[in-house]
């Protein structure tokens, strides 16, 4: 995979509804904290991969996007700050893990599952 990026969660907080006992649960969207714009720069260190690259990821409620329509990603930040992810093109993909930290900084590792081998690091930055 010649990309990747990073990305992320929902958080859904179940609270009681007030009044009598037998109210039924409701089901909240909670903003997750690292919600928001991160600048993403993604190194390989291995591999015949394109050398580095630097996207806008958009985080919202945990979940990741990226407006460049260039690849998909499926992922998770969760509200530790711990970062699950695939990132794909076509037939290509990349697993991603790391960790986003409170401080507005976070990094973490990536590799192909692809024919192509290759593997790198990432590292985030808070934008937003």
């Amino acid at each position: 995979m010649r990309r990747a990026a990073l990305a992320v969660t929902t958080f859904v907080l179940l609270t009681a509804s007030l009044g009598s006992a037998d109210a039924a649960k409701k089901k909240v969207q909670v903003p997750n904290r690292y919600d928001g714009t991160w600048s993403i720069e993604v190194v390989t260190l291995e591999g015949p991969c394109d050398r580095a690259y630097r996207y806008g990821v958009q985080i919202r409620r945990g979940e990741a996007s990226y407006a460049g329509g260039e690849f998909n990603i499926r992922g998770r930040v969760s509200q530790a700050g711990a970062v699950r992810a695939v990132i794909s093109r076509g037939d290509d993909a990349a697993d991603v893990v790391g960790s986003l930290g409170r401080q507005g900084t976070g990094n973490g590792t990536w590799r192909t599952t692809g024919l192509i081998g290759c593997s790198g690091r990432w590292n985030a930055e808070r934008r937003s």
